[in-house]
């Protein structure tokens, strides 16, 4: 044992499983740079469930898998097999007979030949007229007899796995009894019955023939089930010269007892409890082989397990969770490592929304608050970077008030004070209050509390209009847009709190896009760049905070080609004088208030150059000519520069 040698390799069955679980935050960072690229929040969320998140398998994978091996299966063989053997069966039968009767020199003899040269050309019918048939060959007897014999036992074995040996021990009484008590369990069950009961004790008189140890009546009805599914899928997907053959072969195989009828009323009441199972699909199968009934079954009901497998994975309908996904049929189907799979992006997904990364709605699975905040942090990170080396800062009076720096003193807190409390002196206050008579604890007064004085810093009102046209996402300028969005408002809301941020999104209509709205936000084919509504929407914005600097800051790519008239939308290309007189209007309106307006003017179309020259000097804004990469960098600088005063 010494002199062996162990050579170790990579591992080839799906994520190292000594690896540690997947890092939350590289996925949620994962997925903020394809949203900041541009791509659709859904889209992302839910490619990262398909392709798996980077040096995992996803989805997509796992489905093709699914989908080689459901080709596979069709060309597993001819489904016809068990009328194709019985025709081979009948034939060795006939072939033996003729052989025993022409050693006879008697009119009986001859009277069978007769009967045996008029048989239908049918093997089902020539099988049931010969039900009668004194046979002289034993050999051809035997060989009839294996006929029904055969098709009974896979039709019968088909149904319930464990059925081997009774059919074997020729017990066809008990395998009737059984699924009598079968159909009467199912039955009560069907009513609202409480079975359990009733469940124990059939398992207890005919669980050997359920080999598979169903734990409750569910899972015997979804194993029953699929295989009566099978079977059903294999009559369809026979011809109907082919299932005729096939329904007359089985009732003569079944016979006249009540096994025929109670098989026939077992199908019902499964098809009742599980209508949803593909019972009436047929499949074309072809290959080199003849499939007895028994493995024609078998092959359409794993196509069946493959094709509802195939609709878990792809997670289409509204509200899709991987909790959707049945692990033990992928284990099944398509093996251990593929389980495991399924049940790492099941932890994945369930410990994003754990951690607070992700949450769901009725369209499914989108960022949380503070997968959003994440997310702003990162563009904004990103704009900096580009701003490295640029002072920003705060214009700020030193005036006693709220939401700057302490400037050490304080004051009496009076009703509707927003100041930080001073617990120092506050507590001071107390015991002085009660000297001489003070008793642990301190109590308070409303009197005893002041407040801490602060630097007081002028607030902003900031309208940031990003255009929404189709335009936008076609040019590659979608991506950067949603980055400077992100970027700002996270600057807003984290060295700004003061400042009073919307951004408001316009294409053919106008209006306010939360953070999580404009990440999830996808472009559309509606024709519009209805500037006016967005300039509206802005004053009114601009209008609810009038003791703040108004900032007003317009992203697009295009001229204004449409306008709201009586609350409807009016589009036109080339732009129309009422389109441009409406927009100007609301141009004049914020210049009254005090606000200016900055464009940063992506592209270089000639109606828009025009346009927004003639606004800036009607206005006194600004006009930008950014690259789209640099969009981020300009509006957060020029942010900084208005609240800084520094136009």
């Amino acid at each position: 044992m010494a002199g062996n040698r162990f050579r170790y390799g990579e591992w080839r069955d799906g994520p190292d499983p000594l690896a540690p679980p997947y890092d939350v935050r590289a996925a949620v960072d994962e997925v903020g740079e394809r949203v900041l690229a541009g791509d659709s929040l859904r889209d992302v969320l839910r490619d990262l469930l398909r392709q798996g998140p980077r040096q995992g398998r996803g989805l997509d994978e796992l489905r093709d898998r699914a989908r080689r091996m459901r080709r596979e299966a069709l060309r597993r063989g001819n489904l016809d097999g068990a009328v194709t053997r019985a025709q081979q069966l009948l034939d060795q039968a006939l072939a033996a007979e003729r052989d025993a009767l022409r050693a006879s020199e008697s009119d009986d003899a001859r009277f069978a030949e007769s009967v045996l040269d008029n048989l239908p050309r049918s093997t089902s019918r020539a099988v049931e007229e010969l039900s009668e048939y004194n046979w002289t060959s034993d050999e051809a007897r035997g060989l009839y007899q294996q006929i029904l014999d055969g098709l009974r036992r896979e039709v019968v074995e088909q149904r319930f796995a464990g059925m081997k040996q009774a059919l074997e021990n020729g017990n066809f009484d008990g395998v009737s009894e059984m699924v009598q008590d079968l159909n009467d369990l199912l039955q009560r069950h069907a009513r609202g019955e409480d079975t359990n009961d009733a469940f124990q004790q059939f398992m207890d008189k005919h669980g050997q023939f359920f080999p598979e140890n169903p734990a409750n009546i569910e899972e015997l009805i979804d194993s029953l089930a699929r295989r009566a599914a099978a079977a059903e899928r294999l009559m369809r997907s026979l011809s109907p010269q082919q299932q005729e053959e096939l329904s007359r072969l089985m009732e003569q195989a079944l016979g006249d007892g009540p096994l025929r009828g109670q098989l026939g009323e077992l199908t019902d009441n499964l098809q009742a409890l599980r209508p949803q199972l593909n019972w009436g699909k047929g499949e074309r199968m072809r290959g080199p082989n003849d499939l007895g009934y028994g493995d024609a079954a078998s092959a359409l009901g794993e196509i069946g397990d493959l094709d509802e497998l195939l609709d878990q994975l792809g997670q289409q309908h509204p509200g899709a969770t991987l909790d959707d996904i049945d692990v033990e049929m992928v284990e099944r189907q398509l093996g251990r490592g593929a389980a495991d799979d399924v049940r790492r992006l099941r932890d994945l997904e369930r410990e994003l929304s754990r951690q607070g990364w992700l949450s769901r709605d009725t369209e499914g699975l989108t960022l949380s608050p503070k997968a959003l905040r994440r997310l702003g942090r990162t563009a904004l990170a990103q704009v900096f970077d580009e701003l490295s080396g640029k002072r920003q800062g705060q214009h700020d009076l030193r005036d006693a008030g709220a939401a700057g720096d302490l400037i050490g003193s304080s004051r009496r807190w009076e009703y509707g004070d927003e100041q930080p409390l001073d617990v120092v002196r506050t507590i001071g206050n107390a015991v002085r209050r009660s000297a001489g008579t003070a008793t642990v604890p301190i109590r308070l007064q409303p009197d005893d509390f002041e407040v801490a004085e602060t630097e007081r810093r002028a607030s902003a009102v900031v309208a940031l209009c990003v255009d929404l046209s189709y335009s936008m996402f076609a040019d590659g300028r979608w991506g950067p847009m949603k980055q400077t969005a992100l970027a700002l408002s996270h600057l807003v809301e984290t060295q700004f709190p003061q400042d009073s941020l919307q951004i408001i999104g316009f294409g053919k209509y106008a209006s306010v896009l939360s953070q999580g709205q404009l990440a999830a936000i996808d472009p559309n084919m509606e024709k519009g760049t209805n500037l006016q509504h967005a300039l509206n929407i802005a004053g009114r914005h601009l209008r609810h905070h009038p003791g703040s600097e108004p900032v007003v800051m317009i992203v697009t790519d295009g001229e204004p080609t449409a306008h709201l008239e009586d609350g409807e939308s009016y589009f036109w290309w080339p732009p129309t004088p009422e389109t441009i007189r409406a927009t100007v209007h609301e141009v004049d309106h914020l210049t009254r208030f005090g606000a200016t307006l900055n464009f940063f003017m992506l592209g270089e179309d000639p109606g828009l150059q025009a346009f927004v020259a003639k606004v800036a000097e009607r206005n006194g804004g600004r006009v930008f000519s950014p690259d789209a990469e640099e969009l981020g960098r300009y509006v957060v600088d020029d942010y900084v520069r208005a609240r800084r005063g520094r136009r």
